[in-house]
């Protein structure tokens, strides 16, 4: 198409480009305004396929825009303003940087229209993202930052596998779209993983909770929304139907839930439960009807916002307190009401309160279950909400403002509510939490397909809060039991940890041995005869060639030496009477013949 386009991410590149450069009076006004104008151009954004690119022999599409891409492309730029705007006093301004960077590569992703440009903006977001968590300059952070690391870059070289392989079995068409779930080959299970380990679905997730929690405490915000949901994008557009989708799905909302409860880090409890909530929306994945996609879309939508949130809450404790586990907090409610405020309207939202986004968005996956007679996987999903309510509506919200106060006094003293612009991010998107709970339709008309659902039913509303009642008389009764202790919680990064160290005592151990003898070994075997050998042929070289060739050549310089001589004196006499004697017999011949 001839319409102007301009690319989301290339705004967000630009200005991380320039955001150094600017000097400090400046800087702020730049940090609100990019993003800003992010979200005005997204929202602005026409249908279509814009931004071609010959390259090679492949024509790379970076811009498609369509109802599934725009809604996601909608939610990532509000919270990239969001985020923004709760970070904006970080002076430090690579961490800045890191951030937009990392949201250009989401959004990159996002409008692709080919696994190419999917794939070098994938690798994008994994590079920048973990700058975010070294941010925090800690050896726990950077230590986190390099497993993090490495657990994408394997990632990214199975997605890089499993795309090779498509295109050259498609004849170099890399086109992406959706992927059959009848016969799928070798390329597109390897794509598949790929993605699934952005998703974070297990035994692929490890990285995420030991990552995040590491990160900055703006950073892990960012982190919350973009990477797993991304890859939830992904699996919408390529993966719709695939029902091995549901099986995942259920375990992973199962799985977060059960691991929320034993862990005592607030932000390694809100990581377990992004892997919980991924799960509902790759089981709507699995699902594969429309009013599926709509539900894991919006709840997609509604995630990024009430998770965000709930990072900024437990990020904002860890700014003004400096800790960052619940067995040093407690009681803080009198110290940062608005902090508990807002927080509350997150763990609601992500409780499926009525009234909240997560209401509005949880249950039209569920009833896409019921539909389509998923009966068993509805019912560990419903079961799967119940402990989100339990861990965090309760939990978190217990022990970090209700509960018995165990900060020290430094702690103590140094709680209070946040800066204006912290404030304001977290007020701002609690409101929309709200905002979409009491208006549904500001959410469902952003969605792919036309369908009609209706949450706010009797049968609906009844059923919730039966499960809500339930789960606070459990916490009523487990309290003691559900009462956060310093016990470390192994999980499957446990695998690569202690096998990391094994590789490490191996490279340095058997491994250097094995090197040792063989560079022995080719010294004795290899390079000494060989050094023997060539001071062999130098000394024949020297001696027997040399001699030869010099022999040769004194002995023609000595011959040519005597035919000078001849030539000077008898071969020059003989020389000229034959050639007269020749020349009398020519004349005498023509004369008497």
């Amino acid at each position: 198409m001839n319409e102007f386009w301009l690319h989301p991410s290339l705004l967000l590149l630009l200005g991380a480009a320039v955001l150094p450069l600017l000097p400090q009076a400046l800087r702020k006004f730049w940090l609100l305004a990019v993003p800003a104008g992010v979200l005005v151009l997204v929202l602005n954004m026409p249908m279509g396929e814009f931004g071609s690119v010959r390259f090679l022999d492949w024509t790379l599409e970076f811009g498609r825009v369509d109802a599934v891409s725009r809604v996601f492309a909608i939610i990532m730029a509000l919270m990239c303003l969001l985020g923004t705007l709760y970070a904006l006093k970080v002076e430090n301004t690579g961490e800045h940087v890191a951030a937009w960077t990392y949201v250009a590569g989401s959004l990159g992703v996002i409008f692709a229209g080919d696994l190419l440009v999917l794939f070098l903006f994938w690798e994008l977001m994994a590079l920048s993202s973990v700058f975010l968590i070294w941010a925090r300059r800690t050896p726990e952070s950077l230590a986190a930052g390099f497993r993090y690391l490495l657990v994408h870059t394997a990632g990214g070289v199975i997605l890089l596998a499993g795309i090779v392989l498509y295109g050259a079995g498609q004849g170099g068409d890399f086109s992406f779209n959706a992927f059959s779930p009848a016969d799928p080959s070798l390329a597109v299970w390897l794509i598949l993983v790929g993605f699934l380990l952005n998703a974070a679905v297990p035994p692929l997730h490890a990285w995420l909770p030991d990552a995040y929690p590491a990160a900055t405490f703006s950073g892990s915000v960012f982190l919350s929304a973009f990477t797993t949901k991304t890859a939830v994008y992904a699996l919408c557009r390529g993966f719709a139907g695939f029902e091995i989708l549901i099986v995942l799905g259920v375990i992973m909302a199962l799985y977060g839930v059960v691991y929320a409860f034993l862990t005592n880090d607030p932000r390694r409890l809100l990581s377990y439960h992004i892997v919980s909530q991924v799960g509902f929306m790759v089981a709507g994945v699995g699902i594969g009807t429309a009013m599926a996609i709509n539900g894991t879309i919006a709840h997609a939508f509604a995630h990024i916002l009430y998770k965000g949130l709930l990072f900024m809450g437990a990020g904002t404790v860890l700014f003004m307190t400096g800790k960052s586990k619940f067995t040093e907090l407690g009681g803080l409610y009198a110290k940062m009401p608005w902090t508990m405020f807002f927080t509350l309207v997150g763990g609601l939202s992500i409780s499926a309160f009525p009234f909240f986004s997560g209401f509005i968005s949880k249950s039209m996956t569920i009833g896409a279950g019921y539909e389509a007679h998923h009966y068993w996987a509805v019912y560990l999903l419903m079961l799967a909400s119940v402990g989100t309510f339990l861990s965090i509506g309760l939990k978190l919200i217990y022990f970090i403002w209700f509960g018995e106060r165990r900060a020290g006094a430094e702690t103590w003293n140094k709680a209070a509510d946040p800066g204006w612009n912290m404030t304001a991010a977290m007020g701002a998107t609690a409101f929309l939490c709200f905002f979409m709970g009491i208006f549904p339709a500001s959410l469902y008309q952003l969605l792919p397909y036309a369908v009609d659902y209706q949450p706010y039913t009797s049968y609906h509303l009844s059923e919730t809060l039966l499960l809500l009642l339930s789960a606070a008389l459990g916490f009523a009764l487990l309290r003691k039991k559900l009462t956060p202790n310093e016990a470390v919680t192994l999980d499957l990064d446990r695998f690569y940890r202690v096998g990391g160290r094994a590789l490490v005592r191996f490279t340095q151990a058997p491994l250097q041995a094995v090197d040792r003898f063989w560079a022995a070994l080719h010294e004795k075997g290899g390079i000494l005869p060989l050094m023997r050998s060539a001071l062999a042929l130098a000394v024949f070289d020297n001696r027997v060639i040399d001699g030869a060739v010099d022999g040769a050549a004194h002995g023609v310089r000595g011959l040519g030496w005597r035919l000078r001589l001849l030539q000077r004196g008898s071969l020059q006499q003989n020389l000229t009477f034959v050639f007269a004697a020749v020349a009398v017999m020519l004349l005498m011949f023509f004369l008497f013949a």
